[in-house]
């Protein structure tokens, strides 16, 4: 997939992570991971997700990253070729075509609350139908309250539950 930014304002790019990134991107996710420990969350863990999943995401060409003058507040892994999950849906997802999906977004520890998940993820929906796709599929665990906050206030529908390895997940679809 080529290469895609989008300037949101003066401060924001939502741009293609690179392998400078690494480290920076790693951080956030360290945070969260012990944000998530500390609340007693079941979602992410001391091994997932870690440097080894950013490095690959930004091999894969799918590490994107939110920075504000020049600094990275947020990641997420920008997927256009589909989640096998999701083809094992205990429900019905709203559509049938392409779609993105976001996985490991993580917004720095020193700027959450600022509504940056939001800005990430519209920047996604923008990026998404630049290219064609009308659809956004996300799932996130049944106690990750800050994004299922974030989904309700961009409009997902709860479409049913999927299964992974380390348990259910509650997926989500927005139409774009």
């Amino acid at each position: 997939m080529a290469d895609y930014s989008a300037q949101i304002s003066d401060s924001l790019l939502f741009r293609k992570a690179g392998i400078s990134d690494i480290q920076p991107i790693s951080s956030i996710l360290r945070m969260a991971v012990a944000r998530m420990l500390a609340e007693g969350k079941q979602q992410w863990d001391e091994n997932y997700p870690n440097e080894k999943h950013v490095r690959s995401d930004i091999d894969n060409g799918v590490g994107f990253v939110l920075e504000n003058s020049g600094n990275i507040i947020a990641y997420g892994a920008v997927i256009f070729t589909g989640e096998p999950a999701y083809s094992h849906l205990d429900g019905t997802w709203l559509s049938d075509g392409n779609y993105v999906v976001v996985h490991r977004l993580a917004v720095s520890q020193h700027i959450r609350g600022n509504g940056i998940g939001r800005i990430f993820m519209l920047a996604v929906e923008d990026f998404a139908r630049s290219i064609g796709v009308r659809s956004f599929k996300i799932d996130t665990n049944f106690d990750n309250f800050a994004m299922l906050r974030l989904l309700d206030c961009l409009r997902f529908t709860y479409c049913g539950e999927i299964q992974y390895e380390r348990g259910t997940r509650r997926a989500f679809e927005k139409l774009i």
